[in-house]
């Protein structure tokens, strides 16, 4: 077990005889022959009872063992132990609204502790000193933090609770090393968050009954499959619910079967792994890729539609970066059985396409409502950057229920419309950051920014996101902007509120300070 002392771990391997018990002669207990001792430990063991020294000697390293194996046990009443085990991991292609980003393979995992609850500002704000979350409350999630944050809160409440921290951190936070075996916390694996969620279960989510804002905190008006189920086939179980817009206490909804609260909703919960597809074959203790420009987390937000909570759905962020939608839940080892020592790096994109270092910056946009333009055109008049609105080929239509249907369908089948809109190759090469703009359409980009990603090279540019919305921010926008342009570098993003009204220019101009653009 980890934290025995080389010599020790001998003693163990081998039949115990202790220095002190060597007085010549033949040991019954161990069988074999010992050796005369000093006489300064011979005189240890004159006018004692052998018996009873043997007894003692027993019940000491009984001790020893007891200390060095509570590093593995529960660090309190709020975690659960998660027993080892194998599964699918992914969702198959029939499950609606998967991405191809789930292929199913099996995964075995050794067992875990893993937290019942979110870790809460107040548990932030004691390790740190600091809250950086935009809902503010003792009890609510911590959000609004880095990867690179949550990972050494973890090792600092680790130092504070007399664990063996996990993480080492090197290089500016470009490397990360993780020993396997240490006692500390740290972020789950992938596998190990999906495994513990799904608490059994082969369907979308822990329970067939498709979760409803009385289950989860999210964006309660669309829970999953809601045109399907609702609307269609009136299964009034799956209707819209309330959508409180924000964060709520933790632990305000019942646990999984695992024990586990608001493993779906509230906010969505790092792990430990790059962002990076998935090995085909079985794998045992996955810790996903060793370089990556982008760190997964998992389980839907307050802001997200049912189909992001989804036990199978991957998110993903630049490890710098943050959102009021993700914190963190802690786990630790249950044993010491997974050994070794994992190093990440930041992937330098060194065989990436590099823009020309002109300092150019590109306003592009997709809108179609006006929302958008107006916030385009606002950011072009504070900054006078060039700007260029996409059009497409095969327009959507201009009635609002119409295209309702028409933007879920492409979103759903994954569409590329055709862009009508053309960029010169070597236009495109002279700008270094791209002003990314869209209306948050089905709490992700509309599929006219996917082409727009997909048809040109982002690699070692900025992007600068933007978007209208209706009140759900950014969804999951700038995980899909992520995966689609992996070698881009992610700025924080702005989110306006249809036009943004009044308060627009302020909005963006603030903005525009915070991401040294001005």
């Amino acid at each position: 077990m980890s934290g025995f002392s080389g010599s020790l771990e001998t003693s163990l391997r081998e039949p115990f005889s202790p220095p002190f018990l060597r007085s010549g002669g033949f040991d019954k207990l161990n069988h074999r022959h010992y050796e005369t001792a000093s006489p300064p430990l011979q005189s240890l063991t004159q006018g004692i009872n052998m018996k009873k020294l043997t007894t003692i000697l027993f019940t000491i390293l009984g001790i020893i063992m007891m200390a060095n194996a509570a590093n593995f046990t529960a660090p309190s009443s709020d975690f659960v132990l998660i027993k080892g085990g194998s599964f699918t991991m992914g969702s198959p292609e029939s499950e609606d609204w998967r991405s191809n980003d789930e292929s199913q393979h099996r995964v075995t995992l050794a067992p875990f502790y893993m937290a019942k609850f979110e870790v809460t500002q107040k548990e932030w704000r004691e390790i740190t000193g600091k809250n950086p979350s935009n809902f503010t409350g003792d009890k609510l999630p911590v959000e609004s933090i880095t990867w690179l944050e949550a990972i050494e809160f973890c090792n600092a409440l680790s130092k504070r609770d007399g664990r063996t921290p996990v993480y080492t951190i090197t290089d500016g936070g470009n490397t990360v090393t993780w020993n396997r075996s240490a006692s500390g916390y740290r972020l789950p694996t992938e596998a190990e968050w999906e495994y513990a969620a799904r608490a059994g279960s082969t369907t979308p989510f822990y329970s067939r009954k498709v979760p409803g804002a009385e289950d989860v905190n999210f964006y309660g008006h669309y829970p999953y499959q809601i045109e399907q189920n609702y609307f269609n086939d009136e299964v009034l179980e799956t209707r819209p619910g309330v959508y409180r817009g924000k964060t709520v206490e933790v632990g305000s909804f019942k646990a999984n079967p695992n024990g586990l609260y608001d493993i779906y909703g509230n906010v969505g919960e790092w792990c430990f792994d790059y962002y990076a597809d998935y090995i085909a074959s079985a794998v045992s203790n996955p810790a996903g890729a060793s370089q990556g420009t982008r760190r997964v987390y998992r389980g839907g937000g307050w802001n997200d539609f049912g189909k992001n909570l989804r036990s199978a759905y991957r998110a993903a962020m630049p490890q710098n970066n943050s959102a009021y939608n993700v914190g963190l839940r802690l786990v630790c080892n249950a044993d010491d059985s997974v050994k070794g020592i994992v190093t990440t790096r930041e992937d330098a994109n060194t065989d990436a396409k590099k823009s020309t270092d002109s300092g150019k910056t590109l306003i592009i946009f997709y809108s179609w409502s006006g929302n958008t333009r107006g916030v385009a055109r606002e950011i072009a008049r504070q900054t006078g950057f060039d700007s260029i609105e996409l059009e497409l080929v095969k327009p959507y239509s201009t009635d609002y229920n119409t295209v309702l249907d028409q933007a879920q369908s492409d979103q759903h089948k994954q569409a590329r419309p055709e862009l009508k809109t053309k960029i010169d190759s070597k236009k495109w090469e002279e700008y270094d950051t791209i002003i990314l703009g869209y209306p948050n359409w089905w709490a992700s980009i509309p599929m006219p920014i996917a082409t727009l990603l997909e048809n040109y090279d982002f690699s070692g540019k900025t992007i600068m996101p933007f978007c209208s919305h209706g009140g759900g921010r950014f969804g999951q926008s700038l995980t899909a902007i992520s995966k689609l342009a992996p070698k881009a570098k992610l700025t924080e993003g702005l989110s306006i509120h249809y036009s943004g009204g009044s308060s627009l220019s302020k909005d963006v101009e603030k903005w525009l300070k915070k991401t040294g653009v001005k």
